[in-house]
């Protein structure tokens, strides 16, 4: 799986927030300066041709839907970035993040509750 450009990051993140989408709906998401409906309508073609998005037929309309999960590319992302930043350890990339954020002791004590009652089927 590769990491999306800053666009193809913002359609997919609207399809994952609305589920499924015309491309005129999504538009209405992006903030200004909105592109023009083409070059969405193309972006979204190309990410459907890569496997991200499919699509359900309504006549000549395509309404667009995700084939990636959020989770799934998060992880791939958060995978990524402990290969590349932090030579494959979890523990060092997560380490960072809870300093660079300074997280408070409730709040990483809350994280490890929530850990500890997570139900193994799920992950």
């Amino acid at each position: 799986m590769r990491k999306l450009n800053s666009k193809e990051e913002q359609v997919m993140h609207i399809l994952w927030r609305l589920d499924r989408a015309f491309v005129k709906e999504i538009l209405a998401e992006i903030p200004k300066p909105k592109p023009p409906i083409t070059t969405l309508s193309s972006l979204v073609r190309k990410l459907e041709t890569e496997g991200w998005v499919d699509h359900e037929s309504f006549g000549k309309t395509h309404r667009y839907f995700p084939k990636i999960k959020k989770r799934e590319y998060l992880k791939h992302t958060f995978r990524n970035m402990a290969n590349t930043y932090f030579e494959g350890s979890s523990s060092s990339l997560l380490s960072f993040f809870l300093k660079e954020e300074d997280v408070a002791a409730e709040d990483l004590n809350q994280i490890l509750r929530d850990l500890e009652s997570e139900d193994p089927e799920k992950s």
